[in-house]
């Protein structure tokens, strides 16, 4: 039997609920998110944090160029919840239980996705740091894209390579040809990512969007879920406003 849908009696309010005037206003700010979007922010903080991590490892091995290392405290919590089930499945594993074994599977299988996502990132990471390690060192601007960790790693890198190559054939070389950044002559010797290497986005909303092309630039009216491709120098701004992810 078909139900009537009565919008004086059936329409959800609007309205925010009110407070009891006992119950303090101090509010977290996932309380905020999810009274503004519920939708989202009903969903487990361990599930959200598996969604961006694994957004960004996508967007990591798509874009050509190091991406800004997240500072939100993403890694922290997820190595947290690494340690977690770590400890939790040791545990389990002393319980010969048969009813506990599935449990032990699920959460093995889980614990191996967290390892693997963090394992690939970070190798997509390290590999575009090895390949241009002085430009990622030559700003403070793309020295701020790095952890801590992985300046201290870009650094001691190229003290060591640029020590291998004085002790093969720099050495040998006059003094003001040793150098590893030499901008003489307008030539920059620092070998940077190609920022018009073509990628694929994913539009977030609907927007304008402008692309660089090889005969003619064009802009070209799109919708949230249209799927482009595009040089990332066309593409960085739109990721970075959060108006497209990379796929």
């Amino acid at each position: 039997q078909r139900r009537r849908f009565d919008s004086r009696s059936e329409a959800p309010s609007l309205k925010p609920p009110k407070r009891p005037a006992h119950e303090p206003l101090s509010m977290d700010i996932d309380d905020i998110l999810r009274e503004v979007d519920p939708q989202t922010h009903h969903i487990p903080r361990q599930t959200r944090d598996l969604q961006a991590l694994t957004r960004r490892w996508v967007a990591e091995r798509s874009a050509p160029e190091l991406l800004d290392w997240p500072s939100d405290g993403l890694f922290e919590r997820v190595n947290d919840q690494i340690k977690a089930q770590i400890e939790k499945i040791e545990d389990m594993t002393g319980d010969m239980d048969p009813k506990t074994n599935f449990a032990l599977i699920v959460l093995q299988t889980e614990l191996e996705r967290y390892k693997f996502l963090v394992r690939s990132y970070l190798r997509a990471r390290i590999a575009k740091i090895d390949k241009h390690t002085l430009h990622y060192l030559s700003t403070e601007e793309l020295r701020s894209r790095l952890s801590s960790t992985e300046l201290a790693y870009a650094t001691r890198h190229q003290a060591l390579l640029h020590n291998h190559y004085l002790s093969s054939f720099l050495a040998s070389f006059p003094e003001k040809l040793q150098n590893l950044n030499d901008t003489a002559g307008n030539i920059s010797m620092i070998d940077s990512p190609d920022l018009d290497t073509a990628v694929f986005v994913r539009m977030l909303r609907d927007k304008d969007v402008y692309g660089r092309g090889t005969d003619r630039d064009n802009t070209l009216p799109t919708s949230n879920g249209d799927v482009l491709i595009l040089r990332w120098s066309s593409a960085k701004q739109l990721v970075l406003d959060m108006d497209a992810e990379l796929v």
